[in-house]
Parts: C-alpha cells; structure tokens; sequence
C-alpha cells in the first residue's frame, strides 16, 4: 500500500506540522521532505563556532539553532541553516512571536551552513552550493559561510550587489570574516571541531 504525501497550501501549516520525531523537514512546492540525516560533526562545528562567537563577545540571545528563515525558491519554503548569527533587529522581530524568519523580516547578519557531501552533480552540492547561496543573497544575508568537511575548506562569502563573492580558507589560513573582522579562527580549527 503506498501512502500518500503530506502536502501543505501555507508555509503556516507547515509549521504547524508534527509527526512526533526527530525528523527534520523542508517545504517543496507544497509538500513535505524528509532532510537526510545529518553528519554527526554538523553540530559539534556549530557549537565550537557558537563558542567563538561568544568569546567576541556576541550577545548569545543572537546566536540560533534551529532557526528557520523563510526563502523564495521554485525549490523550497523554508531553509534550516547549521547556525544563524541574527542582528539586533532579526532576533527582536523573531521572538515577537515568529517561528521562523520570514520574507518581511530583517535578514540575519550570517549564516552558516555545513555542508553535505556529495559530487558537484549530486542533489546536495546543487542544494548546498548552487540553491542556498542564490535563495540566501535573495534574503540580502550580509555573509553565508559553507563548512565542507568533505573537502576540508571553508567558504566565506560576502554579498557584494547582490550577489556572494566567495574566498575559501583551508588548513592554517585564518578565517576573514567581514562582519567580525576580529576573529581568530583558522579553517583547520573549525573543520577538526577543536580549538
């Protein structure tokens, strides 16, 4: 017997939506798609950067898991970054009474992304590497970095007219931020998961 797909008319049903697991889902065209399971590194990378964040002294009222930022997309409703670094703004709007960041709201001051493995022909790298970036400079997102364990290197990219200019780090190469010009993190630190 097969069952039918859970379909959705509003990104509010969506939200409302609870199988009663762990399962994380994103919204496409109107209907529900299981995440694949993530890399048990995915969130040991966002805590360690959580960390980091801290120690530059960013309020930890701005810094969020499990936050979702609604996007414009033939692909999706909704994205689900590793970890959002929000402004002042974004997280105000956010706990008015949100649950998820949506088109109206102020955009986020970063996002960051670990990204799944996969060849530069596979649904993750499309996902990972061609739609996220596009959707988040839509959102006017200041900077997205892209965490790739699989290929050890961490992109950071920064919107510039619209549109992400990435620089990619790897091994000792400190990380440059520019939102957070003053920190000290080298792509091997973020991608072992160890300071």
């Amino acid at each position: 017997m097969t069952q039918a797909k859970l379909r959705f008319n509003t990104i509010d049903e969506y939200l409302d939506y609870d199988d009663g697991t762990d399962t994380r889902y994103e919204l496409v065209n109107g209907e529900l798609i299981a995440l694949p399971n993530e890399e048990p590194i995915n969130p040991t990378i966002a805590m360690v950067l959580v960390s980091c964040f801290l120690q530059l002294g960013i309020s930890p009222y701005r810094l969020a898991i499990g936050h979702q930022i609604q996007v414009q997309s033939n692909e999706v409703s909704a994205r689900q970054p590793d970890l959002i670094i929000h402004t002042e703004e974004s997280i105000r709007a956010l706990l008015a009474g949100e649950r998820l960041i949506r088109l109206e709201m102020p955009a986020p001051l970063i996002v960051i992304e670990v990204v799944s493995p996969g060849s530069p022909s596979s649904k993750n790298y499309q996902r990972d590497y061609v739609e996220k970036p596009r959707e988040y400079a839509a959102r006017g997102i200041p900077e997205l970095w892209q965490i790739d364990p699989s290929r050890a290197v961490v992109n950071v990219l920064e919107l510039v007219n619209g549109a992400y200019q990435s620089c990619p780090f790897g091994g000792d190469d400190p990380i440059v931020s520019p939102q957070f010009p003053a920190l000290q993190l080298t792509a091997a630190q973020i991608l072992a998961a160890q300071l």
